[in-house]
């Protein structure tokens, strides 16, 4: 492997990719729908098959964000944590890989409980006029903690936390 120098231009990149990034966690924590929207093409291909067993498959942005606040809304907080970026930049297209952790916590009465989930997120991006956005989106889940069962209790339960509100 040679070293190559990163230009001025390719860190103001990473530094957006970066933010672009978690931005995709705080748009869930924060149940910001907009946030969250705000960082994906209007299509993209999901591949959540480690988590959920279903095959990869492209999706309308706008769709994938509705589920994803349907479900996750339903829990009293969320904390997604983002770290070690390794980002590779190809001109106008880029992939960042970023280690993840998150926790959904759910109360019921004087019953706390949490399921996490550890792993990455495989990011390939493209840079528009509107900025970098994921245009592609893997998640490789390689520990899990606690019961599954806590979506679906949270979904019997219905709860939504108001957007905003963590």
């Amino acid at each position: 492997m040679t070293y190559q120098r990163l230009t001025a231009d390719d860190l103001i990149d990473r530094a957006e990719i970066v933010d672009t990034v978690h931005r995709y966690a705080s748009g869930i924590d924060r149940c910001d729908w907009t946030m969250y929207r705000s960082i994906f093409a209007d299509e993209v291909l999901f591949d959540f098959s480690s988590w959920s067993g279903a095959p990869a498959a492209p999706m309308a942005a706008d769709d994938w964000v509705a589920r994803v606040g349907g479900t996750l809304s339903l829990f009293d907080s969320t904390q997604h944590l983002l770290s070690n970026h390794r980002i590779t930049l190809d001109g106008d297209a880029a992939q960042c890989v970023t280690y993840m952790i998150a926790l959904h916590h759910l109360v019921t009465g004087d019953v706390r409980e949490m399921h996490a989930i550890g792993g990455f997120y495989t990011n390939r991006l493209k840079l528009t006029d509107e900025g970098w956005r994921i245009v592609a989106c893997t998640l490789t889940v390689t520990w899990e903690m606690g019961d599954r069962g806590l979506f679906q209790r949270a979904a019997d339960r219905g709860r939504r936390r108001p957007a905003g509100k963590a």
